[in-house]
């Protein structure tokens, strides 16, 4: 069976293409391709309110690629899913209905609390040791979601307004920050210690770079560093030196940033990267759906 997700973040957008195959029993994922286009739609939205022209041909014309990219593959089941720069886009449902005429492709708004529990459809914690809780940190364009689970279950999640997007045009108050570190102090709490697992471009960059092996993680303090160490480059150095495309170069210390304040404030001084993400979610999701309806 090949199911597809479609992600439209606030940064880019991204279409998974995945062969799920039984294997003892249990299903097997199989990516078999992964395409990233960096629309940028918050650039626009978290700005002006709405997407400009410009970019709503590019949402367009993505859509068709991501919809002959699906019949080539022979996708029998997909979702596409729009977060936070759709959302609060004026022009949002007018697009959507665009590319339902232009692509047939079905776009579906879903809210920080929705994004938060895609998460959840990864069952990242069906494996970890339970001597552990664990805070999921998602970190995106337009916002952050934060899932914690504790003996194996999610006990907490919650969507903030605080995204690379947002802060690169300085659109994140000492208000919401405030906001999230209250939501933390009193919903991150554990007698257990707690270490935290992140996902989203950024910080899966950032784990590439650092040379730690899979399934290892990465400590709070090499975080710090890598953020001292970005923040006093401008973004073409950053370029240059890390070998990093434009459109992660300016988001990335913002990122890093986000990912420090809230391992911070959780007491937290470990993260492991693993490799999934809201597509890989929602992949998990359509196939979750489909076994409930047999």
């Amino acid at each position: 069976m090949k199911i597809a997700a479609i992600d439209i973040g606030s940064n880019a957008a991204r279409l998974l293409i995945n062969e799920v195959k039984i294997n003892n029993r249990k299903p097997e994922f199989i990516k078999l391709n992964l395409l990233r286009i960096p629309l940028r739609l918050g650039m626009d939205v978290f700005t002006i309110g709405k997407i400009g022209p410009e970019r709503e041909k590019m949402v367009i014309d993505s859509m068709k690629i991501f919809s002959d990219l699906m019949k080539i593959y022979k996708v029998e089941h997909y979702r596409a899913c729009a977060t936070s720069a759709m959302r609060d886009a004026a022009n949002g449902n007018e697009i959507i209905n665009l590319v339902k005429d232009t692509s047939g492709i079905n776009i579906e708004i879903i809210s920080g609390d929705e994004e938060a529990t895609l998460i959840y459809e990864n069952h990242v914690a069906e494996g970890l040791d339970k001597e552990f809780a664990y805070l999921y940190i998602d970190v995106g364009g337009g916002s952050t979601e934060l899932t914690f689970y504790e003996n194996g279950k999610m006990v907490y999640e919650k969507s903030f307004n605080i995204g690379t997007i947002r802060l690169l045009n300085n659109l994140v108050t000492m208000d919401n920050w405030k906001e999230m570190k209250d939501e933390i102090k009193k919903n991150i709490v554990s007698k257990k210690p707690i270490v935290a697992i992140g996902s989203g471009g950024n910080i899966n960059k950032v784990f590439s770079m650092s040379k730690t092996k899979d399934g290892k993680p990465m400590s709070l303090s090499h975080l710090k560093k890598v953020y001292k160490e970005f923040n006093e480059l401008s973004v073409e150095e950053r370029m240059t030196n890390y070998n990093l495309r434009e459109d992660r170069a300016d988001v990335l210390v913002h990122a890093l940033g986000i990912f420090n304040n809230v391992m911070s404030w959780s007491d937290i001084n470990r993260i492991f990267v693993p490799k999934i993400s809201v597509a890989d979610g929602l992949i998990h999701n359509i196939y979750s759906q489909l076994q409930h309806k047999t």
